[in-house]
């Protein structure tokens, strides 16, 4: 019996083991089914500590050793969880208007055994820090996201030390470099083979810089809204390449150049009309700021060498171009493959839509414990991960549940409040439509 079973919100253990059992099935084994919504209830449950110790005092005493076995030791492939995730995950948000949102969130880590661990940028604290960092990809559609990936970015202090990544016990075929763009995209290849529907794929600045990111999400047919630092070059939409003039004794040239050179994100919007848009509602009323718009070629093809300026990159392929300016004076920028026609409200909902992932970090953190598993493995690191993703599509799903009978408890008594008036009076009119409610909230229902 899991004791605090009243903090899933008065489920039943049938109800409970009904959603997960795509999962358990999964699994296999029958102590695995046994552990994992024990392991997975632990996190959803009340606690400052997640972590597997603490977890069993509370919810199962006496299974420590079996919990621990199952989340840092068992011998079981933890991608078939990861693919019915995927699978649940879709069918909860995944569609055309769905986003697929890019981003890396960092575990605070004390010591140098534990493994990912390293002074890194730590976009929590909002410096360098001791730390793990995670890829993560979120799937979201209106306001409600669902975490569906969470890979940890090895450092170069780590791929560089092979005694170092088989102590963590780190697979093989992850012992080698890779960029967390790279991470992101293997990642995103993940998630499309297993058919989840997105619309849009967004990310912030420290993937939008990365041309090879960009040009990747472009050959996988993707549309995408990155941010980007402020000195990215780009090129007018209308540059030109052309055969340079040479003088008579010199070697003709082999490559066109472009007519112009590339300039800088932000002092090519300098003189762009700049316009207040509004995105969504917020709780103080309309989000707003100003933003300004136009159409570009990225700075982003094969370098050349360009008269007497050195190499620059060659015009890439066009794209918009989005800056946007807070009322605190900051000024943002971004670039999207949109359509053309694409009005500058769209672009603005597009590129904001990224908020959403920052809750989603946060919401895993602070209430299903994210930050809290304690060993140093590979292995035990991304399943807890899993678990806490696995806790937090149920809890989105129950909000989901929980909007959805609201919404039709609503319906039901508009219309019984009509029919009383229709009956009341000869003359009907038509009723007040009934406003549905937010389907993500910041506490759970």
């Amino acid at each position: 019996m899991i004791h605090g079973w009243s903090a899933l919100g008065g489920l039943t253990m049938a109800e409970w083991k009904g959603w997960l059992k795509p999962f358990l099935q999964r699994l296999g084994h029958k102590t695995r089914q046994r552990m994992c919504p024990l392991y997975v209830a632990g996190l959803i449950g009340p606690g400052d500590r997640k972590s597997v110790q603490p977890m069993a005092e509370r919810l199962a005493t006496g299974n420590y050793d079996q919990l621990h076995h199952f989340i840092a030791d068992g011998v079981w492939d933890e991608s078939s969880l990861e693919s019915e995730l995927l699978n649940q995950a879709d069918g909860l948000v995944g569609g055309k208007d769905a986003v697929l949102v890019i981003d890396d969130t960092s575990l605070p880590k004390k010591g140098e055994r534990s493994v990912g661990v390293a002074a890194q940028y730590a976009s929590a604290l909002g410096k360098t820090a001791n730390c793990q960092t995670l890829v993560s990809l979120t799937l979201a559609r209106g306001e409600v996201p669902v975490m569906i990936a969470l890979r940890l970015f090895l450092p170069d202090s780590w791929t560089s030390d092979l005694s170092r990544l088989k102590r963590a016990r780190v697979p093989v075929e992850h012992r080698t470099a890779g960029s967390k763009p790279e991470i992101a995209l293997a990642e995103i290849d993940r998630a499309m083979a297993a058919n989840v529907r997105f619309g849009c794929v967004l990310a912030d600045a420290g993937y939008g810089l990365s041309a090879p990111f960009r040009q990747g999400l472009t050959e996988r047919g993707l549309a995408w809204a990155v941010g980007i630092p402020r000195h990215l070059k780009v090129y007018p939409v209308n540059v030109k390449l052309i055969w340079p003039i040479t003088k008579v004794r010199g070697k003709p040239r082999k490559h066109h150049v472009p007519d112009i050179l590339s300039i800088a994100a932000e002092q090519m919007l300098a003189s762009a009309r700049w316009k207040t848009a509004s995105w969504r509602s917020g709780t103080k009323g309309r989000l707003k700021a100003r933003f300004a718009a136009v159409r570009v070629r990225t700075a982003d093809g094969p370098p050349r060498r360009i008269w007497d300026k050195g190499q620059q990159h060659l015009p890439g392929d066009e794209a918009w171009l989005i800056g946007e300016q807070r009322a605190s004076g900051e000024k943002k920028y971004y670039l999207a493959n949109l359509p053309a026609s694409t009005d500058l409200r769209a672009l603005a909902a597009t590129i904001k839509a990224r908020w959403i992932c920052e809750q989603a970090h946060q919401q895993l953190k602070e209430e299903l414990g994210l930050d809290h598993f304690e060993g140093r493995s590979w292995q035990g690191l991304h399943r807890h991960a899993l678990m806490t993703m696995i806790a937090y599509a149920f809890l989105q799903y129950r909000r989901l549940a929980h909007a959805g009978r609201k919404k039709t408890n609503q319906r039901a008594s508009a219309s019984a409040n009509h029919a009383r008036s229709t009956s009341r009076h000869r003359r009907s009119h038509p009723t007040a439509a009934i406003a549905a409610m937010p389907l993500l909230q910041k506490t759970y229902p």
